[in-house]
């Protein structure tokens, strides 16, 4: 059980830093001094946060891993990834990005997410 929950914490860690890297630039562009930089200075930043997203999504993969004695296999450990790479940029959409909304439609593709992890843990 404590292998499960430091794994997904750290998912869920690695991901906020993930979505703050892949998106974040496309919000803080209303800063002057962002809005000024080059291409290639973005994409240094965001390398510099992906940094911090590999720090806990690497050990994350190692301590979940059931052939490292954690509980899940490699297909549960990318579904797990990918509801809670979702699930974080749900909220920072919410949060960041004011003029994004949450449809019924991104409501069914949730429901179908959730019946994908039922089925990749189901033996």
């Amino acid at each position: 059980m404590k292998k499960m929950l430091l794994t997904i914490g750290l998912l869920v860690l690695s991901n906020t830093f993930m979505t703050f890297a892949w998106y974040g630039h496309l919000k803080f562009k209303q800063f002057n001094w962002f809005s000024s930089l080059s291409l290639t200075s973005v994409i240094l930043i965001s390398w510099g946060i992906a940094l911090f997203e590999y720090s806990f999504q690497v050990p994350a993969n190692r301590i979940g891993f059931n052939e490292n004695g954690g509980p899940f296999n490699l297909w549960q450990l990318k579904v797990i990834q990918e509801v809670i790479t979702l699930i974080v940029f749900t909220i920072f959409t919410i949060f960041f990005f004011k003029t994004e909304t949450f449809k019924l439609n991104h409501a069914i593709g949730f429901v179908f997410l959730i019946l994908a992890v039922y089925f990749i843990f189901k033996k």
